[in-house]
């Protein structure tokens, strides 16, 4: 089925930050769009109020009927979506046109020109970034993000036909499907490893995935073991950050690339792997052939993304951010970040573990990143597709943590208890459900504060 055969799309699982950004990207070129998803969220709102149709019972009779006709229907679904779906059940066996996301991105993206961001760290931010520079200098770009843009208040920049960015994800080794021209890679740690196995697995699909460009038009954090134009912070690497200050919660630096040195641009996102992640969009940027002016002008406007080291309170008596942070590495970099900003404050840590495999196979980095903190309460872990792992738990993570002040929450309890907290710098880490909370919280210690 050619896309400009399709009348419908209709999505099985359509609140996932990658589905609902295809879900608006169909709907903004002209196409009928509805859905299933488990669980009514923010996002899945925001696609109602887009004149989008979801419900959230799994039921076949749920289906309106101008979707039950294979000639003209794309049915696209997440991995996520169990083997007993009864909707994807139907789909698949009337014939329908059925395809991972991953695979509509790939035919949308193979007649463009495609920059691809991949990295089991620094993604979303890197192609919001790249996505936001060539959209505000005037590329005929359309981003599909894995995150809502603070600028536009979605994870869809744009909506051009002849350059797209897409997130390369490396969950069941989606991104093999996606055709760039241009590539980069932020980081190759483990994660995954309910699908890869082990570390090795997960370095040979980046390799694979590297392999889809040559070595001049793949770009990478310096020390990642690829054939590439590397960039970094006070190395050797081709693009590089120097004279790095810190003014009034901005970074500003110089960017020494193979053929000039672009100076004092200005980054309004704190933490050192920012850096590196705008470092990634530069080097793009400027290879594809934007001019320093455009690049600066862009990358100064950028606001970042949603649960992205996202600032909810910023006072002088009292911080409170909120971030997607999920695997240790993540929790490292939020940590730094803090501590760099608000050195001798007392930070508390709030966090949601994120699958039961992802707590099983990295609890000991876990516990060393979460340790840093001052104060740490620890929801129970929020299975998204999975169920329970005998013995894998909040609390057998909790006895792991080195620190004194640390306590097990339940999540009714969490607003309460961290109004009795005295730390004066409070961040909400994890990727599940604690991101709805959000609001309340803020609410809260505003009215504390007060």
């Amino acid at each position: 089925m050619k896309l400009e055969q399709i009348e419908n799309v209709y999505f099985v699982g359509i609140g996932g930050i990658g589905m609902s950004a295809l879900a608006r990207y169909f709907k903004n070129i002209g196409k009928n769009v509805a859905g299933y998803d488990k669980t009514e969220t923010h996002l899945t709102a925001a696609l109602i109020s887009d004149g989008i149709s979801i419900h959230f019972t799994d039921s076949i009779a749920e289906i309106a009927p101008e979707y039950k006709n294979p000639d003209n229907t794309l049915v696209v679904y997440t991995p996520a979506i169990p083997k007993e779906h009864k909707e994807l059940n139907f789909f698949l066996n009337e014939n329908f046109s059925v395809l991972k996301r991953a695979a509509v991105l790939g035919i949308i993206t193979k007649d463009t020109f495609c920059f691809a961001v991949a990295g089991t760290h620094g993604k979303t931010t890197t192609s919001s970034m790249l996505g936001h520079i060539l959209y505000q200098s005037g590329v005929d770009v359309t981003a599909f993000l894995g995150g809502i843009v603070e600028n536009y208040q979605s994870n869809l920049i744009g909506s051009g036909k002849t350059v797209t960015v897409v997130e390369a994800d490396e969950f069941d080794r989606s991104f093999l499907h996606l055709h760039p021209n241009l590539a980069c890679i932020t980081s190759m740690d483990a994660d995954h490893l309910d699908i890869y196995g082990d570390a090795s697995h997960v370095e040979a699909s980046f390799i694979a995935f590297s392999e889809k460009v040559d070595s001049k038009s793949l770009f990478i954090n310096n020390g990642l073991p690829l054939d590439a134009v590397r960039v970094g912070v006070d190395d050797d690497s081709e693009f590089v950050a120097s004279n790095i200050r810190i003014q009034d919660g901005w970074y500003i630096f110089d960017v020494k690339t193979p053929t000039d040195t672009i100076e004092n641009v200005k980054l309004g996102l704190p933490g050192r792997h920012n850096l590196t992640n705008a470092l990634l969009a530069i080097a793009m940027a400027k290879t594809y052939g934007l001019t320093n002016q455009q690049i600066c002008e862009s990358l100064e406007s950028f606001k970042g993304v949603v649960r992205r080291f996202s600032y909810q309170i910023k006072s002088p008596d009292l911080v409170y951010v909120d971030d997607y942070a999920h695997h240790p590495t993540e929790i490292n970099a939020v940590h730094h970040a803090l501590r760099e900003l608000y050195p001798g404050k007392q930070i508390l840590a709030v966090f949601q573990p994120h699958l039961f495999s992802r707590t099983r196979d990295f609890a000991d980095g876990f516990a060393e990143s979460l340790s840093q903190f001052d104060e740490v309460l620890l929801l129970d872990i929020y299975p998204a597709r999975e169920l329970p792992i005998d013995g894998i738990n909040s609390q057998w993570l909790l006895d792991k943590m080195a620190l004194t002040n640390k306590r097990l929450i339940k999540k009714e309890d969490l607003i309460t208890e961290m109004c009795k907290s005295s730390s004066t710098v409070i961040v909400t880490i994890g990727a599940g459900d604690i991101g709805e909370m959000i609001t309340d919280i803020k609410d809260a210690l505003d009215a504390k504060k007060n």
